[in-house]
C-alpha cells in the first residue's frame, strides 16, 4: 500500500511541486472555498483543491471571478481548476494567471468530469470526454503557457455504454499533464451509485503520470481499499468532507494503523489487532468547528454572503445530530454571526 506519509511529486514542465502525504480535497463547486479549504487544510487535507473556475470569465476579467482565486499561504498546497473546451482561451487564461501577482497557487488542473447540464451543453467538463483530441490540444495548450504542473480531473465516461476514460487519460498525459485524477463514475451517474475501482485501475496501469483516485472515500477502510485495489497515487475526497473536515484526520490515522499493522504482521506470529476507526466529533467539536467555519467567511467574505453560505454548512455538520431537523428548519433565518450563536445554544451543549 501506499504510505499516507509518503511525499508525492507532481512532476511539471518548469515547475515540480511536492505534496507532503496522498490526502486530497476534492474541487467542488460552491463548496472548495476559502474558509472550507483552510479548515480541511488544517485537519490533515495534504492538497486543497478550488472550486472550478471559467477560462473564458478569466479573459473577461470577472470581478467575482478574482474572488474565487483568492488563496493563503496557509493552504498551499492548492490547486486552481479552469474548465473551457477552447484551447486559445485556455491558453490565454494561463497566460493571465502566469503575469498576476495576486493570484497564487501550486497545481493548474483541467474539470472534465463536471456532470452538470449547462456547462455538459457548452461543450466543457464531462462533455470533452467525448473527443479524446481535444483533451489532447487542450492539454498541450495548457502545459506549453503554465509555468506549474497540470493535471487533468475526469469521469469514467460520458455515457454509460462507452467508458472510454483509459483513452481520455492517455491523450492528457500526451499532452503533457502531469496526474490524471480519475472519479469512478459516469457523467450519467453523477454521483449515484458505486465508483468504478476497476476502471481507475485500469488507468494507473496503463499511465506514466500519477494517478489519483476518487469516489466512495468517505472513511479509513474506503481510503484503504482505493489504494489497495487501483493501486492510485493519492485518494481524493469530495463530499465526505462536507460538514466533515476531520474526515481527513481519520483517514490519515486509520491508514496509519494499518500500515503499522501490516508491518508487525510480517514480523511476529500473531495478528495484529483489528484497526478501528476514529471517534466522529463530539457536537461540542462539531459547534465550535461551525463557529470558526462561521468566523472564517466573515473574515474573508462580505458578513451576508457568509451567512448566507453558512446555512448549506451547517446542514452538513448536523447530519445525524439529535435536534438536527429543527435546525435545518430554522438555519435558513440566521443572517448574522449572533443568530448562527443563538441558534446553536439552543440545541448544542457548550
Amino acid at each position: 500500500m501506499t504510505s499516507v506519509l509518503e511525499p508525492l511529486v507532481i512532476k511539471g514542465r518548469v515547475k515540480n511541486v511536492t505534496i507532503p502525504g496522498r490526502l486530497i480535497l476534492a474541487p467542488m463547486a460552491g463548496v472548495s472555498d476559502l474558509p472550507f479549504r483552510i479548515l480541511c487544510k488544517e485537519q490533515g487535507a495534504d492538497l486543497v483543491c478550488m472550486e472550478m473556475i471559467s477560462a473564458k470569465a478569466i479573459t473577461y476579467g470577472n470581478r467575482n471571478t478574482m474572488e474565487l482565486m483568492r488563496t493563503v499561504p496557509e493552504e498551499a498546497p492548492v490547486s486552481l481548476q479552469l474548465f473551457g473546451h477552447e484551447p486559445g482561451v485556455m491558453a490565454e487564461a494561463i497566460d493571465i494567471l502566469e503575469h498576476d501577482d495576486r493570484v497564487c497557487f501550486d497545481l493548474l488542473d483541467i474539470n472534465m468530469g463536471c456532470p452538470v447540464q449547462k456547462i455538459v451543453n457548452n461543450g466543457e467538463g464531462s462533455a470533452l470526454m467525448k473527443d479524446p483530441q481535444l483533451i489532447e490540444k487542450i492539454v498541450s495548450a495548457a502545459v506549453e503557457h503554465s509555468s506549474r504542473p497540470v493535471t487533468v480531473k475526469m469521469r469514467t465516461g460520458f455515457t454509460s455504454d462507452k467508458l472510454n476514460v483509459l483513452d481520455c487519460a492517455i491523450a492528457a498525459e500526451a499532452g503533457g499533464a502531469s496526474a490524471v485524477a480519475v472519479h469512478g463514475r459516469t457523467r450519467p451517474q453523477m454521483y449515484s451509485g458505486a465508483a468504478d475501482l476497476a476502471k481507475i485501475a485500469e488507468v494507473k496501469a496503463k499511465l506514466g503520470i500519477s494517478v489519483f483516485g476518487n469516489g466512495d472515500v468517505r472513511d479509513g477502510e474506503s481510503a484503504l481499499r482505493m489504494f489497495n485495489e487501483t493501486g492510485c497515487d493519492a485518494v481524493m475526497i469530495g463530499r465526505a468532507a462536507e460538514g466533515d473536515p476531520w474526515v481527513f484526520a481519520r483517514i490519515r490515522e486509520y491508514l496509519c494503523k494499518s500500515e503499522n499493522s501490516a508491518q508487525q504482521a510480517c514480523t511476529v506470529s500473531v495478528m495484529p489487532d483489528f484497526v478501528s476507526e476514529a471517534p466522529s466529533p463530539s457536537s461540542r467539536e462539531v459547534r465550535e468547528m461551525i463557529l470558526r467555519h462561521a468566523a472564517l467567511q466573515e473574515k474573508y467574505k462580505a458578513p451576508a454572503i457568509a451567512m448566507q453560505e453558512m446555512r448549506k454548512h451547517v446542514a452538513w455538520y448536523i447530519k445525524g445530530f439529535p435536534g438536527a431537523s429543527k435546525i435545518r428548519g430554522e438555519v435558513n433565518s440566521i443572517e448574522t454571526m449572533e443568530d448562527l450563536r443563538n441558534l446553536l445554544d439552543k440545541y448544542f451543549k457548550r
